[in-house]
Order: structure tokens, then sequence, then C-alpha cells
């Protein structure tokens, strides 16, 4: 078995380095980044919340949140999938403090 440390490890490298593709995006010429669009909304940027969130959550959490970025964004575009991780986030939330009160 995977110790958490090098888990951990291992997550923030995917992390880190699947964010290099998307500073390129960001600041590269509009008409040579154009090519890579697909990419970086289709592969780099749920690969990056996956990771972003396991270390943060755990894996179910990771799931979840990839899911409902994915679903929102062909759905209704960006604006809604950035709303969607915010309600997950306050969704959560509220579980782990209700979970709380019930443990006391």
């Amino acid at each position: 078995m995977i110790s958490s440390a090098t888990k951990r490890a291992i997550l923030r490298s995917i992390h880190l380095i699947l964010s290099i593709p998307i500073l390129g995006y960001i600041y590269g010429e509009p008409s040579e980044v154009q090519q890579y669009a697909v990419a970086v909304r289709l592969v780099f940027v749920p690969v990056i919340i996956l990771s972003g969130f396991w270390m943060y959550a755990g894996v179910f959490f990771a799931i979840i949140g990839v899911a409902l970025w994915l679903g929102a964004y062909y759905l209704s575009g960006y604006g809604a999938a950035i709303l969607s991780e915010v309600a997950l986030f306050i969704a959560r939330k509220t579980w782990l403090v209700i979970r709380a009160r019930r443990s006391k």
C-alpha cells in the first residue's frame, strides 16, 4: 500500500504539473492557444480539480466534484460550473457541521 505522504506527494505533483498548460493557455497568444482549448477544458482542468479535491477532502468528494464540473460545463457553461462547485463546497461544509453536532 502507498503511504499517505507518498499519495499526497503524487497528487501535488500531478496538480502542479498539469497547471503548467493552463498558464500557457492563459498567457499565450490567442491565435496559438486555440488548438489547445479543448484539451485544457476537458482534460487538464478536470484532472486538476480531481487532484485538488482529492487532497482536500478525499477521493469520493473529488469524483463528485469532477462529475459535477463536467456536467454543469456541458449543460450550462463555465459560470454554472463554477457555481456548482461553490454549491458543492457549501453542501459539504453543511454536512460536516451537522455530522459534528450529532456526534456530540
